[in-house]
């Protein structure tokens, strides 16, 4: 079994929302961290608590640029692969989306190749899926993904699972399902339903409800889905594997919205239905219990109890509600 503590790691997409979670917790168990992110979606305010600390270190780069590629593996020996572009991008941005998300991955796996990496942990997707065609998804439901994100996830994978085979790089990969919680993005094409949703109602904007609301999501909270890969890092048993981590329950954007009207309080928020988004996929519910009976994880955060802690973090936000509205855009793609 790998111990994490004293481990090098780096983690692209460090400055990012579940990046910087990730990040916050590898340091509190002693590793040495290294970020690499170019700032696209990630923010240094999410890592600025960290600059002083002698075991953190920040590289602003690609994981597209051979060379910040190549910089930033110095001395690694475990990777946490979290960079990417997220699903609304890739609706108005498909060769951009896939350079990051496919040509990215491979990149970053064969520099890791090359470093005698000890892990890699690829962070894929719940995306790769596609809307469920039963319930819970396994891993081996169907990948059908419904857009250009999806399927350069699913790709990304791919190299990763090829790169285990041929040239035995110890790799495990895990697909997320929604993670939602502090520092989520509400803003611009990588903005989600949660965050976006808290912040109009702070404002006592209408939350904005794409099509009839019956899609469904499984949800889990940031500090449960950093915790998750450490775990994955940890556990000899899943290389080489492609596992779920979620929480085996979904619940409809609809009830999500009203849970959110009421846990907000401002009587001057109702729900709007819009016009369904393109490529949105109508179900998703987990079955983590593969990855569970490896490595014994558990979700530790309720989903209310996730809820109060994200409307807590967007409510104490020093940007202000108003401050905060000017980056929401309702439509994103």
């Amino acid at each position: 079994m790998i111990r994490l503590e004293r481990m090098h790691c780096l983690v692209t997409g460090g400055a990012g929302f579940i990046g910087s979670n990730l990040v916050d917790r590898l340091l509190a168990r002693g590793c040495r961290v290294r970020v690499l992110d170019n700032l696209s979606n990630g923010k240094i305010a999410n890592l600025s608590h960290h600059f002083a600390d002698p075991n953190f270190a920040f590289s602003q780069g690609s994981i597209t640029d051979p060379g910040d590629v190549e910089q930033a593996l110095k001395d690694i020996q475990v990777v946490f692969h979290l960079a990417c572009l997220g699903v609304r991008h890739s609706l108005a941005h498909p060769f951009e989306n896939h350079r990051v998300n496919a040509e990215g991955t491979l990149l970053l796996l064969a520099a890791a190749r090359r470093a005698k990496v000890t892990r890699f942990v690829h962070c894929s997707s719940s995306e790769v899926y596609g809307s469920a065609q039963y319930v819970p998804m396994a891993e081996n439901h169907p990948t059908q993904p419904c857009t250009v994100y999806g399927a350069s996830k699913l790709a990304g994978e791919a190299y990763a699972r090829a790169y285990h085979r041929a040239y035995g790089l110890p790799t495990v990969i895990i697909r997320p399902f929604n993670t939602y919680g502090p520092r989520s993005h509400h803003e611009g094409d990588a903005g989600e339903m949660i965050p976006k949703s808290i912040v109009r109602a702070l404002n006592g904007k209408e939350i904005l409800v794409f099509g009839d609301g019956s899609q469904t999501r499984d949800f889990t909270f940031v500090e449960d889905t950093a915790a998750g890969l450490m775990a994955a890092a940890e556990c000899e048993a899943m290389n080489g594997l492609t596992l779920n981590l979620g929480c085996n329950f979904e619940i409809s954007i609809k009830e999500l919205a009203e849970k959110l009207v009421a846990m907000v309080g401002n009587a001057a928020t109702t729900l709007q239905f819009t016009p369904a988004r393109p490529g949105d996929v109508s179900r998703l519910h987990a079955d983590p219990s593969a990855f569970m009976g490896l490595c014994g994880w558990r979700p530790a955060i309720t989903f209310e109890a996730g809820l109060e802690k994200t409307i807590a973090y967007f409510r104490e936000h020093p940007l202000g509600p108003t401050g905060l509205l000017q980056g929401e855009a309702g439509r994103n793609w």
